[in-house]
């Protein structure tokens, strides 16, 4: 697993130095030909961390309800992501780093409910969510990549 949390904290390190670049009118911009912006992907993978780890383990996720309804799995931006909301995923970024870790060290996570992502990953267990996780933040910050190109 210490593999895992090194290639998330890289993961998210990247994240952060991509975001810091733009304006809150560049994060919010969705160019033509995307169905989401920078704002929307960094939300996303945040709240799809928390699901992928602790709601299939059974735990309690530490996200809002409002994050989880606007940045889950099958949305898309329907507003603009304030100034505010960005700087609160920013300290997610790294705040749920540090909390997973500790529940992992504190043995919290216990059980695994199977899982089948939407692309075709079967996931039996938390180490397997976990490499998941890197692979799918990996691939949105491609996504992110080829948005900033048109912004």
């Amino acid at each position: 697993m210490e593999a895992n949390f090194k290639m998330w904290e890289t993961n998210r390190k990247h994240y952060l130095e991509l975001i810091e670049k733009y304006s809150l009118e560049q994060l919010n911009t969705i160019p033509e030909g995307f169905s989401n912006n920078l704002a929307w992907n960094l939300g996303h993978i945040i709240v799809a961390q928390q699901g992928l780890v602790y709601r299939l383990s059974g735990l309690p996720m530490y996200v809002s309800d409002e994050l989880r309804n606007k940045y889950g799995n099958g949305t898309k931006p329907t507003g603009t992501t304030t100034q505010a909301e960005i700087e609160e995923l920013k300290t997610l970024l790294f705040s749920l780093i540090e909390k997973t870790k500790e529940d992992y060290a504190a043995g919290k996570f216990v059980a695994y409910t199977e899982y089948t992502t939407g692309t075709g990953f079967n996931l039996t267990s938390l180490e397997e969510a976990m490499e998941f996780n890197n692979l799918h933040e990996g691939i949105h910050y491609g996504i992110m990549m080829q948005i900033q190109k048109f912004i």
